[in-house]
Parts: structure tokens; C-alpha cells; sequence
């Protein structure tokens, strides 16, 4: 073989085949020769895979039984027996998954995901199968494609890292970028004329609602779950403990999606009489009642669907029919952006674990703050 169709690294070789494949290869701690168990299309793919098998034998977790050919023979799941039971234990940060996300990943696997892979070993399942599934993969539907493949790349990393012993040697899915989407929805928020005019069209018993989503930047969950309890008027503020969300007609009460999300907000002074009213007209007795319950049910959560039946003839008459409903949350954000709040500041009101939402809105309070900029000077014109 010559020396322009095999190099060799610091760790390693990747030998070029004549059908124009890659194949890797290296020499274990027990001095003995290993091949990858299968080709790979690029010479990235194999320097990865030799990459990961360097790093199994620094981390002192390499397994030659693993790495010895033969280990085909060992009893490996079909992709489906082995991601059911990932879905069925999987947890971020110490946590189990939401419900609504544990649906969402449920959603993926059986439409997207197992009608190709379900019934493959999952060591069987190549780099060329997976990029040819993601080339098939939902045209036009790049929000999917990409929670798809994310879904996949994360369940074979979990079979690649399985102890003792890995039940693939590398993981397969490391399409550049396939993992990611454009946001989709260009959210315009509202003006404060607009949120006048949605608030006032509102029934009585869900302007607080609106005004707080807005003004506190507070989501569905955590004001359908809020309680009288939670609000202080001590101290004017909300204290978000929970969240509710509807999974298969059941109301699931759980803790917030991270630990920034449990959180004291300070109400708006202007906000304080609406509370007060809405506290003594609308909301039973005692710690535990619900602020914005069904309207058939004073003990029962509120469906997204009664809200929404509601608030689209309100957004309507602002003439925002663009606006959903956690559209709100973001206008809330904008506003506190546009006070001059620091990022750390922001995502403590907003409940963020993470700076890069939060920057958003601060974004979006300076383009607003370019418009109010282009506005005065337009006084000077008139």
C-alpha cells in the first residue's frame, strides 16, 4: 500500500481502501492489533472513531473484549429494545425527564426513528445508514429533522459510554449541524397599547393572567399551577414554585423545567390592585386555591384550549393575530430589557439557566430602543 493511501498518526492509522472508504486501525494496550468493525466514508469519520478509542484507553475504561472482533458474537439489542428502555430511565441532571418531553421523544421514535432503525442491532447501524435516513428524513420539516437526529446522536452516545462494556464502539450520527434549527417563529412583541387593548377585552377572570404572563414574563404552566399561597403581598411578589402540563388529558404538577426556574418575582407596583381584586373576586379561600382554575372546576387546572378561546378574539381586536400566547412572556422580557436590566438580572426574572435566551431580549430592547431613536428624530422633521 502506498504512502499516500495510508497515513499514520500519534495514535493510530487511517488506511484509504480502493472504493474510496476509510478504515482505522490501532494497536491496544496488550500490544495487540485492532481494526474498526466497519468503514467509514470520510477519513473525519475514522480519525473519531480512533479519537473515542484513545480516550477509552486514557480513561483506563478501554475493553478488549469490546474492541476484539469477535464481539459481534456478544447478545446486542435491536436499536428499538434498547431505546425503549433509555426513554423508560433517562434522566437530565438528576432529573426525570418532563412529561411532555418524555411524549415529544416517545413521538420521535415511533414516527421518525424506528420505522428505519427499530429493528437493526444497534452496533450494526452505520455512519452511511444514518446519513442516508437523515437525507430522507421529513423534507421540509427541519424542526423535526433536527429534534430527530438530536434524539438518535443522543441515544447512541448512551450505547458508546454503556459500563463496562459499550455496546457500539463510536457513535455514528456526527452529521455537522444536523442537530440544529433556525428559530421558526419571529416573535414581534406587543406594545403596550396592544397589551392594553388584550387585557381589556378579556373576560374578567383572565386579565390577571394576561398581565402577569406579560408583566412577570411567567409561562402557561406556572400560572395555570399558581395558588394564592404563592403570591406575597407582604412583599408584592410571586413565588414560582411549580408547573402543570397537560400530557394525555392528565394535569401533571411538577417542579420547574430547571432549578432556575423555581424563582421569587417582583410584581409591578401598577399590577398590585388588579392582584388584590382578582384575589378577593376570583380565587376561593385558602393557601392552596387556584388563581386561574377551570371555569367549571375551582379545584381544577385551567386547559390551554379555554384560554385560547378566549384569547384569540382579544389579540384579534389589538390587531395581533400573530401574537401567541407565550408571545406574552417574550414582550415581558423585552420590557424589562428596555429598563436597562443586566443579563444576570434578566435570567433570574425569567428563570434561565443559561445567558444565550436572556441576550435575545436584550437584542430585541435594542432594536427597539433604534426605533424609538428613529421616532425622535422624526419629531424634529414634523
Amino acid at each position: 500500500m502506498s504512502s499516500k493511501s495510508r497515513a499514520r498518526r500519534g495514535f493510530g492509522r487511517v488506511e484509504k481502501r480502493t472504493n474510496g472508504r476509510y478504515r482505522a486501525a490501532y494497536t491496544g494496550p496488550d500490544r495487540e492489533l485492532y481494526r474498526a468493525p466497519m468503514t467509514f466514508g470520510s477519513k473525519d469519520d475514522a480519525i473519531a472513531w480512533l479519537s473515542a478509542r484513545r480516550a477509552e484507553i486514557e480513561m483506563q475504561v478501554w475493553a478488549p473484549e469490546v474492541a476484539a472482533r469477535g464481539a459481534a458474537s456478544r447478545s446486542v439489542p435491536t436499536l428499538q429494545a434498547y431505546a425503549d428502555v433509555w426513554l423508560e430511565t433517562r434522566k437530565t441532571k438528576g432529573r426525570e425527564l418532563r412529561p411532555t418531553t418524555r411524549r415529544q421523544y416517545r413521538m420521535l421514535l415511533d414516527k421518525f426513528i424506528y420505522p428505519t432503525f427499530g429493528d437493526k442491532r444497534i452496533d450494526k447501524i452505520s455512519n452511511e445508514d444514518v446519513n442516508d435516513w437523515y437525507d430522507a428524513l421529513a423534507p421540509g420539516r427541519e424542526t423535526i429533522r433536527a429534534q430527530s437526529y438530536s434524539l438518535l446522536r443522543t441515544i447512541f452516545a448512551s450505547a458508546a459510554s454503556e459500563r463496562p462494556h459499550p455496546l457500539i464502539p463510536y457513535n455514528p450520527a456526527h452529521i455537522r449541524g444536523a442537530g440544529n434549527t433556525k428559530r421558526a417563529h419571529h416573535v414581534e412583541p406587543a406594545t403596550l397599547e396592544e397589551l392594553r387593548v388584550i387585557v381589556e377585552e378579556l373576560p374578567d377572570r383572565y386579565k390577571l393572567m394576561a398581565l402577569l404572563a406579560a408583566w412577570c414574563a411567567m409561562r402557561f404552566g406556572e400560572l395555570a399551577e399558581l395558588r394564592r399561597g404563592d403570591i406575597d403581598l407582604r412583599t408584592n411578589r410571586v413565588k414560582i414554585r411549580r408547573g402543570v402540563v397537560r400530557v394525555g388529558g392528565d394535569f401533571i404538577i411538577g417542579q420547574p423545567k430547571s432549578d432556575a426556574g423555581v424563582r421569587d418575582v417582583a410584581i409591578p407596583p401598577h399590577l398590585m390592585p388588579l392582584v388584590k381584586d382578582h384575589l378577593s373576586k376570583h380565587t376561593a379561600s385558602g393557601r392552596d386555591a387556584l388563581l386561574f382554575p377551570a371555569s367549571a372546576d375551582a379545584n381544577s387546572h385551567m386547559a390551554p384550549s379555554t384560554l385560547y378561546r378566549v384569547y384569540y378574539p382579544a389579540r384579534e381586536a389589538a390587531g395581533r393575530k400573530d401574537l401567541r400566547w407565550h408571545d406574552l412572556r417574550h414582550t415581558g422580557a423585552v420590557l424589562a430589557a428596555q429598563t436597562g436590566a443586566t443579563l444576570a438580572e434578566l435570567m433570574g426574572r425569567l428563570g434561565h439557566t443559561t445567558p444565550g435566551a436572556a441576550m435575545r431580549y436584550q437584542h430585541a430592547a435594542a432594536d427597539r430602543d433604534t426605533e424609538i431613536a428613529r421616532r425622535l428624530s422624526a419629531l424634529v422633521g414634523e
